[in-house]
């Protein structure tokens, strides 16, 4: 009754499950565009998911190492950069990896809240290689199209660009096939996007095709706009981590915990309401105002309900702190003011 009685003035109840809801839909997570750095909590918190990030990383390692070895008999700028692009997609999986093997630690008086920004901190660290690697590309692009150079292994080139293509075509089918299967949005997402690589790959046969029909500097002019295609990744990816640093969350995350507690009778409104990621999983804490006439019992019940919902609408919720308060304090609160 005590414990009742403190959730009722506002001291809140927290819980910290591994929510593993299956609703079939990923209510609010909007952002689900190729963000290297951010993986999204429906994939990285489902075996499944795991193993498809294992699997991809596979096989783009194995696809960008035949690049490489084309990139140094070859010469090939054009191919250099899509090397570079599918290298950067295979190793975003290391350090993320690395990051998942921290995050399991146990919080401590230091890290009460244990070492989920961790994530955050390796997102920072692959958007930095991945700037790197596009500097590296776009200078080797640029050198070429002043001092032009011939090409060698024209049908070489052709043949390692096409293995990006198919590399990421076969990731691609992969994905989409088991994010449809565990319901990720984002895994399914991640396909279709490494569909678009595959073209990227594609545009390396264009390149050498030029070449091949006497226009030299079709290759350093592919390795320029693939570079820029890189930049383009890099600077989504910045915006994704940083915001994440910050506790800045996707605004349709709010919009679905405040539709989630419209499904709860007798929450008159949702106030105070804060999200926040730790790492992939996420962090609420609101005030429900609920008719100040109700008993001790049925505000545990709206606040237990409320929870629920939340988890519903949120699979990537992990601690819930919701304090139901009756809705006439705000206003006498106000006029003591």
């Amino acid at each position: 009754m005590l414990g009742k009685a403190m959730r009722w003035l506002g001291f809140g109840h927290d819980h910290d499950h591994g929510h593993g809801h299956g609703h079939g839909q990923h209510h609010g997570h909007d952002d689900h565009g190729h963000t290297h750095g951010v993986i999204d909590p429906t994939i990285a918190t489902t075996s499944q998911g795991i193993w498809a990030i294992k699997w991809s990383f596979a096989i783009l390692a194995v696809t960008a190492f035949l690049q490489v070895l084309v990139v140094v008999a070859s010469g090939s700028v054009a191919l250099l950069a899509d090397t570079i692009h599918n290298i950067a997609d295979a190793t975003t999986a290391i350090p993320l990896w690395i990051a998942f093997r921290l995050v399991r630690r146990r919080p401590t008086a230091t890290f009460a809240y244990g070492y989920g920004k961790v994530e955050d901190l390796a997102g920072i660290v692959i958007v930095l290689i991945i700037f790197a690697s596009a500097l590296v590309a776009g200078y080797e692009a640029a050198n070429k199209l002043i001092h032009p150079e011939p090409i060698r292994q024209l049908g070489w080139v052709a043949a390692a660009g096409l293995a990006g293509f198919l590399g990421n075509e076969a990731v691609a089918v992969f994905r989409i096939r088991v994010g449809r299967r565990i319901n990720s949005a984002a895994l399914v997402a991640d396909g279709y996007h490494a569909r678009v690589d595959g073209l990227t790959s594609l545009a390396v046969v264009l390149g050498a095709a030029g070449v091949w029909l006497g226009f030299p500097l079709a290759d350093p002019i592919i390795g320029l706009l693939i570079t820029l295609a890189i930049f383009g990744i890099v600077w989504q990816s910045a915006g994704a981590v940083v915001r994440r640093m910050i506790d800045g969350v996707e605004p349709g995350l709010v919009s679905a915990a405040r539709h989630a507690a419209e499904h709860v009778p007798g929450v008159q409104s949702l106030q105070d309401l804060k999200l926040r990621w730790l790492g992939h999983r996420l962090n609420l804490q609101a005030t429900a105002l609920v008719d100040p006439g109700l008993s001790l019992v049925e505000a545990e019940r709206i606040r237990a309900a409320l929870e629920r919902e939340f988890e519903a609408h949120l699979p990537a919720l992990d601690g819930a702190h919701i304090a139901v308060r009756p809705a006439v304090a705000v206003g006498e609160a106000g006029s003591h003011r």
